[in-house]
């Protein structure tokens, strides 16, 4: 399955507690179909005492959240977008804003 959405992307989420939250996508699990955003969906884990974490106690980090309820950022407006793709006479697929027409990077 092709994926709209990579890593470093800039997206918004569109549904769920974290709604209107914005992030940059650390990364992407293909099976699960699911995106780590950095700073949004944090959860609280419980950590015991480890070589890892010397302390343990309470962390909060960030769980997936699934691609469908993701939405890339266009890079004119700043606002959601969907995308199309456009092969370049060089062979290459490049990924283009409906919103602007910009190219996303």
């Amino acid at each position: 399955m092709k994926l709209n959405i990579k890593k470093n992307d800039k997206v918004i989420v569109t549904t769920g507690d974290s709604k209107g939250s914005i992030g940059v996508v650390d990364s992407i699990n293909r099976e699960k179909l699911t995106a780590i955003v950095r700073d949004v969906n944090l959860v609280t884990k419980h950590r015991k005492p480890s070589a890892k974490y010397p302390q343990g106690g309470i962390v909060k980090e960030p769980a997936g959240i699934h691609i469908s309820n993701l939405q890339l950022i266009d890079p004119k407006s700043n606002k959601a977008t969907r995308i199309s793709k456009r092969r370049e006479s060089d062979g290459t697929v490049v990924r283009i804003s409906k919103k602007s027409g910009e190219v996303i990077k």
